[in-house]
This record gives C-alpha cells, sequence and structure tokens, in this order.
C-alpha cells in the first residue's frame, strides 16, 4: 500500500468534524446521462445548488440536515436519507415521471418563452426593481466589513510531498475544504477592513471611509487587494450586465435575459416570514458570458430574498475555472430589501479540467447599520484621505472582536499565526521575493532602500545602437514613500556610447499633491512614435528598441533632454502640470537628416527651450497609496489631456519661437454583452516655423507588435504634420461572434475590429524650413489632400495569450505617388488577459 495515500484521507477527516453535513454526488437519468442545473436541497432548508453541465454537485451546511432532495420538472422528486454527516460521491437516478410519459417534456435544453410562470415572475421584477434597495432615499449610510482571502486548493499527496514546500509542512496544518466545490485549500492570504460607508443619490456619489484594516503580514498588500477589489467590483444584480474580470456578464434579471437564459419555476418556502419563490435559471447557449444558479423572489414585492451566481465553465474567460457568488438580502420592514451580505469565489487555474490545481479567490463582505436621508455636506464627497494613517492599520484585537460583522473560524484565525511562521522560512521568503520581482520588474536589496531594475529593459535593438544593454536603479523605502530618485545606465555595442538617465521627484503637501520633479537624459530615441509625447524624463517609446520590424529602424534622434516640473491636484483627479525644458536633437543616424535652413546657412543640430503647461483628467479614477507614486486601483475611466507649449528663442539662446497645443481624449466604453469598445481623439497645431524635430509625425509602426493609438501600414515619418486630427476605435467583441459558430466555439477566440485614420496639414513655410540639399532629407507630406486611414481585423486568445491582427491600408496606395506604401500587414501581441 502507498502510504502516502492515506494523507489526504487523513486531513480530510480531520476537517470534516468542523462541519456539521456535506454531501456530493452524480445526478444521472434512466439512460445515465448526466443531467445538469437539477435542483438539490436540504429537505426543510432554503440551503441548497443545481447539478452543474456534468450532472455534479457539492452541498455544505453548518446545520445537520438528515433528508436531501433532489428535484427538477418533468421526474420524480427523490429524498435520500442521510446517514452520516459526510457522504461523498453518490449517485442518484432521477426516472421519468409517470404523468409526463405520454408527451414531450424539455428537461434541459431551452425551456419555454410563453406560459412560463417563472418568466412571468421575471417581468414583475422588472416592473418593480427601481422601488427596490437603496435608490427608495436621497441619502444612505451603513457600515461594511470585508474579508479578502487567497489559497492553495486541491490540496493532496503530490503537493504535501512535493520539493515546493519542503521545509515548509506545518502549512497543510490549516487545510481546509471549500463549502462551494467541496475541494481542499490552504488559506495563504488574509486582509480585513471595516469602513463607513455614506451615498447621496441626488449628487450620484458615493465615498468610503476606512476604519481599520488588518492583514496577514505580507508587504505591499495593497496590491492584491486592489487586484481583487477590481475583479469583483460591487454590483447590483438588478442591472442588466454585471462586469466582472473587466468583462460584462449578462444578469439573470436583466431584461434581455429571455432571450439569453432558460427559467424555470422550482419551489416555494417562506424565508424571514416572506413567502417566496425559488427559480432556476441557466444559459441557452455555450461558450457566452452568463451565469447558471437560482434566485428566490419574495411574493409581493418581487424584492430578490436571495440569489447565487456560478459561472458556466464554457463561459470565454481565461484563467478562472470557477466563479461563484451569492448574495443575500435583509427584510427591513414589508417594501425594504437590502443587501446584508455577499461571497464571491474565484478558482483561477492554467485550465478548466476538473483536477487542475488552482488559487481561490474570495471576497466576504457584510452590511449592517443602515441609516438614511442623513444628509452630508456635498463637500464631504469630494475629500481625499490624502495621508497615510498608520492607526488604521494596527487596530488592537478588540476593535476587532467589536467590529467584525461576521467571526473568523478557526482556519482563518490561524491562518495569521502560520504566515507569521512561515515569513520566517528562508525558502518561503525566496519564493516571495522571486514573486515580486516578476510582478514589480524590480529586484530589491534587503540591506539598502535601493530597487535594481527594471529588469525587463535590460536588452534592446535599434540599427543605430546595434544591441543595447541598460542597467537602472531607483529608491525605495516603502509604497508611501514621500521622494523617490530613478536613473539608468546604457550601452549601445553598434555606436560605441555611453547613454543615461536621472530623475527625481518629491511630494511636498499631500493634500493637494504638490510635486516638484526635474532629470536628465542623453539617449537615442524613436521620437516619430506618438504624438503626444510623455512628460516622463526617463520615458522612452517601444518603437526605439524593435528587434524586428517591416523595415530598416534608422529614422533615430540623439536627444539630450533636461526638465523641471511642478504640479498639483487641486481638485480630485484633476492634475495641473507647469513644466520648463531644454533640448537638444541631432540625427543618430547617418541615413537620417534633421537638417534646416538658417539665414547663416544648414544646421544640424536645434537647441530649443520650452515651456509646457498641462491639464489632465481621469472621471471616476481610484487610486491607492499616499507617497509621490500611487497606483490605479481600476480601471475603464477616460482619460483627457490638454497641453499648451511655448517655444522660446530668448532663453538659454535657444533656435525657434513657437506655440504648440495639444488635445487628447480616451474613453473605454462597456458595451454590454456586446463587448468594449476603446476610443481615441487627438488633436494638436503648432503655431510658428519649426523644424522636423519639432513636427508633429503621425505615428507609424515598423515593428511586428500591434501597438495601440500608432498605424501599422505607416512607417516612420511617412507623414509629417503642423495640424493634425486623428481617431482610433477599436472593439473587442470577447468571443460573442465567434460562440454562435459551431467549430470555432470550443477555441474560446475573441474577435476585434479596429478603424483608425488622421487628417493633417503643414504650412508651404515649414516645407521649405526643411528643405536642404542634403539626399537624406525626409520630403514633408501630409495626409491633407484627404485623411488617410486603415483598418484591422484580429483574433484574439490564441491559446490565451496571443492576438493576431489583419491589417488593411485604406488609401495613399497610388504606386507611383505612394510607391513603398505597404497596403497588407499582419501584427501581433501577447499578453494575459482574463
Amino acid at each position: 500500500m502507498n502510504i502516502k495515500l492515506l494523507i489526504p484521507f487523513f486531513l480530510f477527516g480531520i476537517i470534516s468534524v468542523f462541519s456539521q453535513t456535506k454531501v456530493s454526488g452524480h445526478v444521472l437519468d434512466e439512460f445515465n446521462d448526466p443531467i445538469s442545473f437539477v435542483n438539490v436541497i436540504f429537505k426543510g432548508s432554503t440551503e441548497g445548488t443545481i447539478t452543474d453541465e456534468n450532472g455534479k454537485f457539492y452541498l455544505e451546511s453548518d446545520n445537520v440536515w438528515n433528508t436531501l432532495t433532489i428535484s427538477f420538472i418533468g421526474y420524480e422528486t427523490l429524498n435520500i436519507p442521510l446517514d452520516k454527516k459526510v457522504n461523498y460521491n453518490l449517485k442518484f437516478i432521477l426516472k421519468e415521471e409517470a404523468a409526463q410519459l405520454d408527451q414531450v417534456v424539455i428537461v434541459s435544453g431551452k425551456q419555454s418563452k410563453k406560459n412560463n410562470p417563472a418568466i412571468d415572475i421575471l417581468r414583475k421584477i422588472w416592473a418593480n426593481k427601481r422601488s427596490n434597495g437603496l435608490k427608495q432615499f436621497k441619502q444612505y449610510q451603513y457600515d461594511k466589513y470585508e474579508k479578502v482571502e487567497f489559497d492553495i486548493n486541491t490540496i493532496d499527496s503530490a503537493l504535501i510531498k512535493s520539493r515546493l514546500f519542503k521545509g515548509m509542512e506545518f502549512v497543510f496544518n490549516e487545510v481546509d475544504t471549500s463549502r462551494v466545490t467541496g475541494k481542499t485549500y490552504l488559506p495563504m492570504f488574509i486582509n480585513e477592513a471595516v469602513s463607513n460607508v455614506y451615498g447621496d443619490n441626488t449628487l450620484n456619489k458615493e465615498k468610503e471611509v476606512l476604519k481599520g484594516n488588518k492583514n496577514s503580514g505580507f508587504s505591499d498588500n495593497q496590491v492584491i487587494i486592489d487586484f481583487v477589489d477590481d475583479l469583483y467590483s460591487d454590483f447590483n444584480v438588478y442591472d442588466n450586465y454585471l462586469k466582472f474580470f473587466d468583462k460584462s456578464f449578462v444578469s439573470p434579471l436583466s431584461r434581455t435575459g429571455i432571450n439569453t437564459y432558460n427559467y424555470v419555476l422550482s419551489d416555494t418556502a417562506f424565508i424571514d416570514n416572506k413567502w417566496c419563490f425559488n427559480i432556476i435559471y441557466y444559459p441557452r447557449r455555450k461558450n457566452e458570458l452568463t451565469f447558471k444558479g437560482d434566485f428566490w423572489v419574495a411574493d409581493t414585492t418581487f424584492a430578490i430574498k436571495e440569489i447565487n451566481l456560478k459561472a458556466s465553465k464554457s463561459a470565454n474567460i481565461n484563467w478562472v475555472k470557477e466563479i461563484y457568488i451569492e448574495q443575500e438580502y435583509e427584510v427591513l420592514n414589508d417594501s425594504l430589501f437590502l443587501v446584508k451580505r455577499d461571497y464571491m469565489m474565484s478558482d483561477f487555474a492554467l485550465n478548466k479540467k476538473e483536477s487542475s490545481r488552482g488559487i481561490y479567490g474570495k471576497r466576504t463582505t457584510l452590511y449592517d447599520n443602515y441609516q438614511f436621508d442623513i444628509k452630508q455636506d456635498p463637500k464631504f464627497y469630494d475629500t481625499e484621505v490624502y495621508y497615510y494613517d498608520q492607526d488604521v492599520y494596527d487596530r488592537d484585537d478588540a476593535f476587532w472582536e467589536k467590529n467584525r460583522l461576521e467571526g473568523l473560524n478557526k482556519d482563518e484565525r490561524g491562518v495569521y499565526k502560520m504566515l507569521d511562521t512561515l515569513k520566517t522560512v528562508k525558502k518561503f521568503k525566496q519564493l516571495y521575493n522571486l514573486g515580486s520581482i516578476l510582478a514589480s520588474g524590480y529586484i530589491e536589496f534587503n540591506t539598502l532602500p535601493l530597487d535594481y531594475g527594471p529588469i525587463f529593459s535590460t536588452f534592446g535593438f535599434n540599427e543605430v545602437e546595434g544591441l543595447r544593454l541598460r542597467t537602472g536603479g531607483r529608491t525605495y523605502f516603502g509604497r508611501n514613500d514621500l521622494w523617490r530618485l530613478e536613473g539608468f545606465l546604457a550601452y549601445g555595442f553598434r555606436d560605441d556610447k555611453f547613454k543615461y538617465g536621472i530623475s527625481g521627484k518629491w511630494l511636498l503637501d499631500k493634500k493637494h499633491r504638490l510635486i516638484i520633479s526635474g532629470g536628465n537624459r542623453r539617449d537615442v530615441e524613436q521620437i516619430g512614435a506618438s504624438l503626444t509625447t510623455s512628460t516622463d524624463v526617463l520615458g522612452r517609446s517601444l518603437a526605439s528598441s524593435s528587434v524586428v520590424g517591416t523595415g530598416a529602424n534608422d529614422k533615430l534622434t540623439s536627444i539630450n533632454l533636461t526638465s523641471f516640473a511642478i504640479e498639483a491636484e487641486p481638485w480630485r483627479n484633476v492634475i495641473l502640470r507647469l513644466g520648463a525644458n531644454y533640448r537638444t536633437l541631432e540625427s543618430a543616424s547617418p541615413t537620417f537628416s534633421l537638417d534646416y535652413n538658417t539665414p547663416n546657412g544648414v544646421e544640424s543640430e536645434i537647441k530649443q527651450y520650452e515651456t509646457t503647461f498641462s491639464v489632465s483628467c481621469f472621471p471616476k479614477r481610484k487610486m491607492t497609496g499616499f507617497g509621490v507614486e500611487r497606483h490605479d486601483a481600476n480601471d475603464g475611466y477616460a482619460r483627457l489631456f490638454a497641453r499648451m507649449s511655448f517655444g522660446d528663442k530668448s532663453i538659454f539662446n535657444s533656435d525657434f519661437d513657437y506655440t504648440k497645443v495639444q488635445l487628447s481624449y480616451v474613453q473605454p466604453w462597456q458595451l454590454g454583452g456586446f463587448g468594449r469598445l476603446t476610443s481615441t481623439i487627438e488633436t494638436g497645431k503648432t503655431f510658428g516655423e519649426v523644424p522636423l524635430g519639432l513636427l508633429s509625425v503621425i505615428p507609424g509602426n515598423q515593428s511586428y507588435f500591434s501597438i495601440y493609438n500608432t498605424f501599422s501600414q505607416l512607417d516612420f515619418y511617412e507623414f509629417v504634420s503642423d495640424t493634425y486630427t486623428s481617431f482610433h476605435l477599436e472593439h473587442n467583441f470577447n468571443g460573442r461572434l465567434f460562440s454562435r459558430i459551431p467549430f470555432l466555439r470550443q477555441f474560446n477566440l475573441r474577435e476585434i475590429i479596429s478603424i483608425r485614420g488622421v487628417w493633417g496639414d503643414i504650412s508651404q513655410e515649414n516645407i521649405d524650413l526643411n528643405t536642404t540639399n542634403n539626399p537624406n532629407n525626409i520630403p514633408l507630406i501630409a495626409p491633407n489632400d484627404k485623411p488617410y486611414y486603415e483598418y484591422s481585423f484580429g483574433v484574439g486568445n490564441i491559446f490565451k495569450v496571443f492576438r493576431i491582427d489583419f491589417n488593411f491600408r485604406g488609401n495613399y496606395k497610388d504606386p507611383i505617388l505612394n510607391p513603398d506604401a505597404r497596403k497588407f500587414g499582419v501584427t501581433g501581441s501577447f499578453g494575459f488577459y482574463f
């Protein structure tokens, strides 16, 4: 006998003591075929579940139950006695009801939309949804308790005895069993937060004030918390679409639900002295972003009392095997139902095989002490906490005993002690540091407040430098540093030159986020890769180091840039920035010219001082951190940017006087079940005569990578302008079309379409200024005859990480006027997306 096989059974035996009733099984019909979406419930309770696509289920309760009821329309109901508290791998056969033998009954698959009592109830839910919940009141406030946990799941003997956990075997003392999936898991991270939430429906604003936070002791836990909160954003089940993992799932209560889900009226029962209907729902089609589950709805107010949602395994979502959501509602009076508790769990895994090991990400949120129509000053909602309050993160045990709305179970209480011990284990610290390096791109020095990196920029290549090696670092005392220094040193083996950069920033005033910054960089760069240039002195475009491309990337510029700036955030998500910079520009390649005419002859170097003033606005952006650098806690918000730049010849003996105005607007649009659209509009104009190095180059893309907001079929400097307007539209259908094609459905591919265009003009004065006898001069051509455009069709989610775009040039293809025009091209990209 293999002794190793006894270990998981021993663990199962230990943990089964702490839960009263557990049962798992497989429901089949008389022909031994699995039956999906069968209702499984502890008799005499409202605690139940439904079978999955393979007829399997797992059900757990903290109470003792003696009978299990298994039912579905068209079949005889089974009442199974439970002789033991733990009953695994049971097999049940459902027989067709005698009354149904003479008629056709669809018991899985599509349910009728007509004469369906479940759909009649659904319509009444729609009619009453506006009068349910917090929307009934002008103002509201409540207490909120949130618990976030990450666990390794599918704990077996192979994992316990693996080399990975050698020396850390003690952690398996905390193994537990999931009440949702029945799988063993090992808690690895836990965070608790208590807060007060205030909202005003007349202002359409909400604010959350953190009162206490406690976690398992890792540094930079906020990154994990932000990750979970962004994935598990707050939702309203009454909405037509529910956003999870940056994707819009069709809600079972959606007005489009009738066309998306099958509904079955399954049961009725009293819940909190309210007579309620139980409705089971499941998707009509595979591979769509849908759920399966059931909900209980009150018979008079038609408010939801309980609901659970489980994403179907066929849903087109990566790296997630299971998504399970529960919501319970509290009955405050005859007509008021408010969320009391919600529980969300995801099983992150490399594939969706039943046996695959993964990580549970769980969030439990409880709500209490609702109060209404207590008005706050409107400024209250716009006031942001700007300082790091250490007391919030050092609350004592008495605080948590008083403010936890749900007590920790035995295993959760043990996590804190276990992780404190784990941090002292050398092997664990090595694994943790490796994960930190991969996530941040920086290597931490424990003895010094310095990080080395970013490691992913170590190697590069272009036509001028050849192979490029880069080393760099930054100061790092902690996440909320008030100042930071960064620098790099690079060397090109072909041009045999060193490049360098150094920058610093300092947060002077936390309340208004007053920051001063400055730096100097000497480098080689492709300045024709974007219309709206970066304000980061160390910023360098990807196009500057493309290894393989459609043509020679030799139109590079040697830049020596010195900058100084001061910025502030006087209003939330509105940033004002005043900057000054001085730069010298000259060609870095003998095959590229930046020459321009002057009264004294031809000059090759540009020396220019510039004053800039910019305004950036990010509506609905959420940030975390209190230091000079903060991090986004969400995405999907708009980005508006406006900048005026003033060149002045009288300062530092500069070469040109000019004024440049630039505007950009980026807006993502979540279009429900039709996917996500991203739109970008940019416009700008330069007043005055300037050389090529200061003009606006329409951004080409000579690499084989798909780069948003560039033109894949344009070469660098193919179009140059002093006045421009461009747009870029890209829509990702998230597999909605491919899921309807049978032979493509199984691959979970995603379709992307894009169209982009630009109109530009250039004055004759600027053309004359830049026309010299240098044979390497670039002819300055702008798309002023008609807007240039191109379009593409893409296929994403290939092997979950790759995307291929087929790009087509729309015009300017005349073989005489544009002999080198690239009419068609293929680009690609890779990344990890849900």
